[in-house]
């Protein structure tokens, strides 16, 4: 028993100093080496429907091994400062297990030497709100070791708007004005039948 209650209790203390660990990893101590870019037929995007043509890939003037604990990439679409005014759920916070800039993931997938490009098309829940696009270096412990972004530091260039879903579909408005007439059409021959019903009883 005693044994059993001390390697639980080993086990609890190993689990905390983890979330201490991940807690302690802050975004300015990350280093900026990837080159990220976002392009996209307009400046104004739908959700749903609009794609976002996203490129990444480790900057090409570093030293060679500069990649060498990267293991995996991870790149989100991010709240630009101008959508995170008052808005405490979006807020950036430089500890990155608080940090809520980045909510929507566009792709996580094994880090690989040379650019990538992935063509994304925008999800459906995303909401109406200016954007910029992160990706991370992610090490063997899946623990933020980089970054890159199509932005500058301050978060003022190379920024993009998306139009959340009105939840209205054209296929509905033909549905709902087709039923429109066909209640009036349905209506009026009503009114007639009870037109000529009543002129035969009077006969």
């Amino acid at each position: 028993m005693a044994a059993t209650g001390l390697l639980l209790g080993l086990i609890l203390v190993l689990g905390c100093f983890s979330e201490i660990g991940v807690a302690l990893i802050s975004f300015s101590s990350l280093q900026t080496t990837l080159v990220v870019t976002a392009s996209h037929p307009q400046r104004l995007l739908r959700a749903g429907e609009d794609k976002i043509t996203v490129r990444w890939g480790l900057n090409q003037s570093l030293p060679a091994g500069t990649d060498s604990a990267y293991k995996t990439i991870k790149v989100q679409l991010c709240y630009a400062p101008i959508s995170q005014v008052d808005r405490a759920w979006r807020k950036t916070e430089d500890h990155l297990s608080k940090d809520k800039t980045c909510q929507f993931k566009i792709v996580k997938r094994p880090y690989t030497t040379g650019n990538q490009t992935l063509e994304w098309t925008i999800e459906r829940d995303v909401p109406t709100a200016t954007y910029f696009v992160r990706a991370y270096a992610l090490d063997a412990n899946d623990h933020e070791v980089a970054y890159g972004q199509n932005t500058d530091a301050k978060k003022t260039t190379n920024l993009f708007e998306i139009q959340a879903i009105s939840g209205r579909h054209v296929s509905l408005d033909i549905a709902s004005v087709c039923f429109s007439v066909f209640s009036i059409v349905s209506l009026m021959g009503f009114f007639f039948v009870e037109k000529r019903k009543g002129r035969k009883a009077q006969q």
